[in-house]
């Protein structure tokens, strides 16, 4: 009897629900977002792991570690990638970055405009919250437009020639995207699950986000190296920071 007298309810809460489920968002839409997102984000922690497939060697590397982001205006946004695997740090304190090779007791520097005026910086510009996608990329769906958990998957063709990469792949989290259509507004500031970078030579890595904390107050001094003695300095390497 109880069932019976619940199963109406039921039914009417599944047919409300029904056109929500149903419904997908425009790439627009997901843009929308992913930019509105962005213009919250002032800060950003997170763990990650990499996977890097060279099509040379048919070989794959993989890494791990922490990202740190602090939110800056136009070149000036700070970040810390520490790997745990392979150990090695790339922070920019959003004037100068830094790459410290611990095994090899070097560390290699150069100048923050110079890391993004190459193509290369492009694509670290979109997890650094500084990028307009719509602005700087041809955007559509990667096949149906999700992943299997509900995510978004967009293309990003860069619209300038000439970048180091052919195209990136973003995976936004499907829950921010309703809530934007939902509320009107984003609630997500960083709303990037994954994100793939495949470059003019057939490589790709991809990068898996998680334990993601935002706006939690990331001090700028995590965003400076100091050589530890004993250690080389290479200035301003062929090629930059990769």
């Amino acid at each position: 009897m109880i069932f019976r007298r619940l199963l109406p309810c039921l039914v009417a809460a599944l047919m409300a629900l029904a056109p929500t489920l149903a419904a997908a968002a425009s790439v627009s839409e997901v843009v929308t977002a992913l930019e509105k997102g962005y213009a919250s984000l002032r800060d950003l922690q997170a763990s990650f792991a990499q996977r890097s497939e060279l099509a040379s060697v048919k070989k794959a590397q993989t890494g791990a570690g922490e990202v740190f982001i602090r939110k800056g205006s136009g070149a000036g946004a700070m970040f810390r990638f520490n790997y745990t695997k392979p150990r090695q740090e790339i922070i920019s304190n959003g004037k100068k970055v830094w790459y410290y090779l611990p095994e090899n007791r070097q560390v290699m520097t150069m100048d923050a405009a110079s890391l993004f005026a190459g193509g290369g910086g492009v694509a670290l510009s979109y997890l650094t919250g500084m990028g307009e996608v719509s602005r700087d990329f041809t955007v559509r769906f990667v096949g149906d437009g999700k992943d299997a958990r509900g995510n978004y998957v967009l293309e990003l063709v860069p619209k300038k020639p000439g970048q180091a990469f052919q195209k990136l792949h973003l995976t936004v989290s499907g829950r921010a995207v309703e809530e934007y259509l939902t509320q009107g507004r984003a609630t997500v500031p960083f709303p990037i699950v994954s994100s793939v970078v495949f470059d003019q030579m057939g490589n790709r890595t991809a990068i898996e986000f998680s334990k993601v904390k935002v706006n939690r107050g990331v001090k700028a001094s995590l965003f400076t190296f100091t050589p530890p003695p004993g250690v080389e300095v290479i200035q301003n390497p062929m090629g930059g920071v990769r």
